[in-house]
């Protein structure tokens, strides 16, 4: 079966022009030009198509993609499977928070006994969950698949007092470094706290802090637009260079 990029296009829920720009970086050319000059798809680009999307999915850059798929040893079974198991880990992630907000919706009810250690977990795997599907590859890659799980047990293992405590020293961390942005004086106390205070919210789920993981951390920072809203968007300012500036600074 062939198709032509309009045809193709909307099958697949995406635009022509998405197609063309694949087209145009090398992610996925046309099987071939028809006498019209019509980009024409085949099954062998409707199957990478498919995976382009699912890569996609989970916040793979374009550029990663393409070279996951151009790899001589791309193997597209072997990329649906740990599709699938990617799916099946987060359906079970999910299923896990509906139950706890089930059992919450009960407990307010007065129809179960909930513990507040019961409620607190549930919260604490949802915003794990968050986490892993905005940023699991990118810190995997850059720290490995141990330091990252016993990074995310020793989340899981937290108090309710702890994590409260991490969330107030974050709250003042970002009140200092909008202070810095302010001043743009990096040599102050309140740039100085900023990296206290960003180092001490780190230290509640890291195993082993280093200035060197923490330096990487905050250029990681900067380079992911994901990892930079997250900080911009708090402050509503352009706010990640700065910390990034601070972190560097003040760990060396």
């Amino acid at each position: 079966m062939e198709y032509t990029i309009k045809t193709l296009a909307q099958m697949a829920g995406i635009s022509s022009r998405t197609l063309r720009y694949y087209d145009e970086i090398g992610l996925l050319k046309p099987s071939r030009i028809n006498s019209s000059g019509y980009r024409i798809y085949g099954q062998r680009e409707v199957d990478l198509l498919q995976q382009i999307l699912f890569y996609k999915s989970i916040e793979m850059k374009l550029e990663e993609i393409q070279h996951i798929i151009s790899h001589p040893n791309f193997d597209i079974n072997k990329s649906l499977m740990e599709h699938h198991q990617r799916l099946i880990d987060k359906r079970n992630e999910l299923d896990k928070l509906i139950l706890t907000v089930e059992k919450t919706l009960a407990y307010n009810k007065g129809e179960i006994i909930m513990s507040d250690k019961e409620k607190f977990q549930g919260f604490k795997k949802e915003k794990l969950a968050e986490n892993e599907e905005m940023y699991g590859n990118e810190i995997r890659e850059k720290y490995g698949r141990e330091t990252v799980e016993a990074s995310n047990k020793k989340f899981m293992n937290m108090s309710e007092g702890d994590f409260e405590n991490m969330k107030e020293i974050e709250n003042q961390m970002f009140k200092s470094l909008s202070e810095v942005v302010k001043t743009s004086d990096l040599d102050s106390q309140a740039a100085k706290d900023v990296y206290e205070k960003h180092k001490a919210w780190l230290s509640f789920s890291w195993e082993n802090y280093s200035k060197e993981a923490h330096i990487g951390l905050a250029e990681m920072y900067v380079a992911d637009e994901r990892f930079a809203k997250y900080y911009n968007d708090r402050l509503e300012l352009e706010v990640v260079t700065v910390l990034r500036d601070i972190i560097v600074k003040y760990a060396k």
